[in-house]
């Protein structure tokens, strides 16, 4: 004789946590929830069908990244120059093993650093940059595999040079 399975009506199941949390928790940081990220995003599409956009993008980033304090970034910092030199030897045809959606995201990162008026803006003494090492960051764990394989590609192919 089968016996009937009866369920438990008292108790609940916990959902399970997902793996990628961390990463869920950092959509939650205002800078990238931001309409100045927003706009980051549109403007690295953009770019990304124009060529000579992209260049003066990497051109304007360059620049800025020379001139931000290093502080905010952190760890982050050589990511953020790595970046810089991902897009030079991508845009001038030297390493295109990026992944479309990779490149958006470092894009749109370079983009929303050269943003003036994005959610705190850069003026503002110590502070203006503390949204952008968070969007660096976001960008930088989200494509970290990227990253380090373009920096592997540099020291075996000796064209390290920003």
């Amino acid at each position: 004789m089968k016996q009937a399975k009866t369920k438990s009506r008292g108790k609940t199941k916990a959902r399970p946590t997902h793996k990628g949390s961390e990463r869920d928790t950092q959509y939650s940081k205002p800078a990238l929830r931001s309409e100045a990220f927003v706009r980051a995003l549109t403007d690295a599409k953009a770019c990304l069908k124009n060529p000579e956009d992209l260049r003066a993008l990497f051109n304007e980033a360059a620049k800025k990244a020379a001139a931000v304090p290093k502080e905010p970034f952190k760890e982050c910092w050589p990511y953020l120059q790595t970046m810089l030199r991902l897009i030079r030897a991508q845009q001038r045809g030297e390493y295109n093993q990026v992944p479309s959606d990779a490149l958006l995201w470092i894009v749109a990162a370079l983009s929303y650093l050269v943003d003036p008026f994005d959610l705190i803006p850069d003026k503002t003494p110590f502070l203006g940059f503390v949204d952008d090492a968070t969007v660096v960051e976001f960008v930088t764990d989200k494509n970290r595999q990227t990253l380090d394989d373009f920096m592997i590609w540099e020291t075996t192919s000796g064209s390290a040079a920003l």
